[in-house]
């Protein structure tokens, strides 16, 4: 498995311009949000399941890199979570709009970079995004 750095050093390649970092450090989180929205309108004990085990093997994956970063990824999607939870209605119909709107920006930037996004070649970047997203916030090499 890669070190945290591995996956940062390698996520950065395609995520050098100016613009294409705002946009992904205002697109990825709205991303991570719209998909725990997602799973939490997945009505019943089935949605409940689905939603525990997604957070559980993501916190595992950001906890397996850094405890720092399981740390934070934890508390981001607690915050995720309680704000869905709390304050979204229509959550289905909202993270749909937010998911497209966030990645139609995303692609933008990608267009601007010049560069295909990271997750075309492993979709565990899918996951790395978000912690690469704050880890100047959260002080992560």
């Amino acid at each position: 498995m890669k070190t945290l750095t591995q996956w940062f050093d390698l996520y950065g390649q395609s995520h050098q311009n100016k613009t294409n970092i705002i946009i992904h450090k205002i697109a990825v989180p709205i991303i991570y949000l719209s998909v725990i929205g997602f799973i939490y309108s997945i009505p019943g004990l089935i949605g409940d399941v689905i939603l525990s085990l997604s957070i559980a093997v993501a916190m595992m994956f950001y906890f397996k890199l850094n405890k720092r970063l399981g740390l934070y990824m934890c508390i981001y999607t607690l915050l995720s979570f309680l704000i869905i939870k709390n304050t979204m209605p229509y959550t289905l119909e909202v993270s749909i709009t937010m998911f497209i709107i966030a990645w139609v920006f995303q692609f933008v930037g990608h267009k601007i970079e010049g560069k295909k996004p990271s997750f075309f070649d492993d979709l565990s970047f899918l996951l790395i995004g978000p912690a690469w997203v704050f880890k100047d916030l959260f002080k992560l090499k």
